[in-house]
C-alpha cells in the first residue's frame, strides 16, 4: 500500500494550503489504495534525520510506495499515474500531459503562490511588488484562457494529473478576483474542483485537522 507523508500539525494559516492536497487527490481520482502518515511539521518532524532519510529537501509530501519514495509534487503525480495506467499511451497525448504538469509547476505557479504568501502575511511585500505578480500572473492566466478554447481540460480531452497540478495551483488565488477577466479558465477550475475525487480528498484532509471543508474554503 502506498504512504503518503503528508501534515498532521502545521501552523493554522496554511491549513488548506498544503501540497499533500495534490497528492492525496491524485490518489483519490486514480482509486489507488493509500494510508497518512501523518508528519508533525509544527514540532520539527520534518526536520529529524527519519524524515530527512526520505525527503531530499525535509519537505512534504511524499510517497512510498513499497519501498519505492517519490519526493516533489510533480514526479509524484506522475508516478502515481504512471503506476494507475492513466497516462495516455500515444506520443503526443503523454508529452502533452508532461508539458502540462511542468507548465503549472514553473510558469504558472511561481506569481501566484507569492500573491498567495503576501495576502495570507507569510511574505513581505508591498502594493507596488503586488501589482508586479498580477502582472505576472496574467501573463500566464492568458495563455490558459487561450489553451482553452474549444477544450474542456488541459492537456488532453481526458482529466489528467496535469489538470489536478493545475487546479490546485489555480486554487492558490481563490481569494482574489485575478480568474474573473478568464472566463474559459474559471469554467475549467469549477469544473476541476467540482469532481467528486476532490471533494472527497477535502473531507478527508479536513478530518486529519478536525476542521470542516467550509474552514478552509
Amino acid at each position: 500500500m502506498i504512504t503518503l507523508y503528508g501534515f498532521g500539525r502545521v501552523i493554522r494559516i496554511v491549513i488548506g494550503e498544503t501540497r499533500d492536497l495534490r497528492v492525496q487527490w491524485a490518489l483519490e481520482e486514480l482509486g489507488l489504495p493509500y494510508r497518512v502518515h501523518p508528519i508533525d511539521h509544527t514540532g520539527g518532524e520534518h526536520n529529524g534525520p527519519a524524515y530527512a532519510a526520505i525527503s531530499p529537501f525535509n519537505q512534504l509530501p511524499v510517497i512510498d510506495d513499497d519501498g519505492v519514495v517519490v519526493a516533489e509534487t510533480g514526479a509524484i503525480l506522475l508516478y502515481l499515474a504512471e503506476k494507475a495506467g492513466a497516462l495516455p499511451a500515444d506520443a503526443a497525448s503523454r508529452a502533452a500531459v508532461l508539458q502540462w504538469c511542468f507548465a503549472a509547476l514553473t510558469t504558472v505557479e511561481p506569481p501566484e503562490a507569492m500573491i498567495k504568501l503576501i495576502d495570507l502575511g507569510g511574505l513581505p511585500g508591498n502594493s507596488e511588488q503586488r501589482a508586479a505578480l498580477v502582472a505576472w500572473a496574467r501573463r500566464g492566466l492568458g495563455g490558459l484562457e487561450r489553451r482553452l478554447e474549444g477544450r474542456t481540460w488541459i492537456a488532453t480531452d481526458d482529466f489528467t494529473v496535469a489538470d489536478i497540478l493545475l487546479a490546485t495551483v489555480l486554487r492558490q488565488i481563490r481569494h482574489t478576483d485575478l480568474l474573473a477577466d478568464y472566463p474559459r479558465l474559471r469554467a475549467y477550475y469549477d469544473r476541476a474542483l467540482a469532481r467528486p475525487a476532490w471533494k472527497r480528498t477535502l473531507e478527508l484532509y479536513t478530518e486529519r485537522f478536525g476542521l470542516t471543508v467550509a474552514d478552509i474554503s
